[in-house]
């Protein structure tokens, strides 16, 4: 290809990940399109109807997207996604003069390495993109600061000495996310029927389980230095089920003792793991000496409604950073000025009728099969306590199911408020609002 020929391309960017995600928030792609940058996304081949659905809509943002490359691939077989990016990659890069790419969900993130690699773009790193999609990875390069555990590779359950971790320990799939497959059991007998549930090709890590508080740590970091990084506070399932489902995030979290600790792991973490460039999610508990450990780290977005509590927390939106650093440009990010929080609501499993909230001026909004999410603004930081918004996840006439992972959760609500105690107040005040009206299967 002649320098012309080169210059004659058009530049773009590429977007990876589980289209609904790319497209639950189109800040990326209307950011990239004022720049008059091509959009290019990846995704895995289930997403295709979704894109089949929305295409022609000129109000969504699937229509605003140049060019879609779907891949065949599952969670469960590590690497299986790789060819078929490599194989789309191959293709535009003799088409576009590809300047940046950035993973937005969790699927994709090694091959988006590998492409960022071949570019020379900023990421955050080999060893980084390919140990955050796995989890024995993760407790290969940091054993200080994780839990004790057992790694078992496929063909290998029936001999596997499960004897270094003790009981209740947590079981899970290397290589999934969401909480799928995850679950906590308490003996010999529970681990060999869990162990069976798994696919045979699946790897399986078998885990102490550290009871304390979870946090995640949101940190972006650009050409090797930490430029932001905030700790978020969790709660989860675990405490009355066999089950790990996160129920709601709380940003920022309060600053003590714990948050001391978990800032320190993760400080650690970056610095082992030699992340680069981007933003990192990293997952930790407080064991009982009051030291963090990690639960899991991806080199991604963080899923569910956290980036919209940092937008509300902050005042700004924390997006147009992340493209920024993967564009190479100079970025930064606020401190927290106020509090907020995303809840899950728990529901009677059943088919799903409706859902109702008794609160002034807002209404639940059913986001089901991937819609946007509507526009949320900041408020300022001494703005009274107030519901920001309720949403639905499912559609009416849904089979609800019991919670035992992200994916069953069906309806979240968004506060905010200038204290931690005046988020508490106003929390249980939308919990008695909201009811969520099932009837049996």
């Amino acid at each position: 290809m002649t320098e012309h020929q080169r210059a004659a391309r058009p530049r773009a960017f590429i977007l990876t990940g589980y289209l609904p995600v790319v497209c639950r928030d189109p800040i990326y792609i209307d950011d990239l399109r004022r720049r008059n940058l091509k959009v290019l996304v990846i995704t895995p081949a289930m997403s295709r109807p979704y894109a089949q659905a929305h295409g022609d809509d000129p109000a969504h943002p699937v229509s605003k997207i140049d060019e879609i490359a779907f891949v065949d691939g599952s969670v469960a077989s590590e690497g299986s996604f790789v060819p078929g990016v490599i194989e789309h990659a191959d293709r535009w890069r003799n088409t576009y003069d590809v300047i940046g790419i950035y993973a937005v969900g969790e699927t994709l993130v090694e091959p988006t390495g590998l492409i960022a690699d071949y570019f020379g773009l900023p990421f955050p790193g080999l060893r980084a993109a390919r140990a955050c999609r796995s989890k024995y990875l993760q407790r290969w390069y940091l054993p200080d600061l994780s839990p004790v555990s057992v790694l078992i590779p496929p063909g290998t359950r029936d001999s596997a000495d499960h004897g270094t971790v003790a009981f209740p320990a947590v079981v899970k799939p290397a290589t999934r996310h969401s909480s799928e497959g995850v679950q906590k059991v308490h003996d010999h007998t529970e681990l060999a029927a869990q162990l069976d549930d798994y696919p045979p090709h699946e790897t399986i890590l078998v885990e102490q389980m550290i009871t304390g508080q979870e946090y995640s740590v949101e940190s972006l970091t650009q050409d090797g230095k930490t430029l932001f990084s905030s700790v978020t506070r969790k709660e989860t399932t675990d405490v009355d089920s066999r089950y790990f489902v996160e129920m709601a995030h709380t940003v920022p979290a309060p600053q003590d003792d714990a948050w001391d600790a978990v800032q320190r792991a993760n400080i650690a973490m970056l610095d082992r793991l030699g992340v680069e460039n981007g933003i990192t999610h990293a997952e930790f508990r407080i064991d009982e000496q009051g030291e963090a450990r990690l639960m899991e780290v991806a080199a991604r977005t963080p899923g569910d409604g956290i980036m919209l509590l940092y937008r509300l927390a902050t005042g700004r939106p924390m997006e147009p950073e992340i493209l920024r650093i993967a564009l190479g440009e100079a970025a930064d990010y606020p401190c927290a000025q106020r509090y907020a929080r995303q809840v899950y609501v728990g529901h009677r499993p059943g088919t799903l009728v409706d859902v109702q909230v008794d609160w002034p001026g807002v209404e639940a909004r059913w986001v089901d099969d991937g819609n946007p999410w509507p526009e949320i603004p900041a408020l300022r930081a001494d703005h009274p306590p107030a519901l920001r918004a309720v949403l639905v996840y499912e559609a009416r006439g849904a089979q609800l199911r019991p919670i035992r992972s992200s994916d069953d959760r069906a309806v979240t609500f968004f506060i905010d408020a200038p204290t931690i105690a005046e988020l508490d107040e106003i929390e249980e005040r939308v919990r008695r609002a909201i009811t969520i009206q099932t009837t049996p299967h």
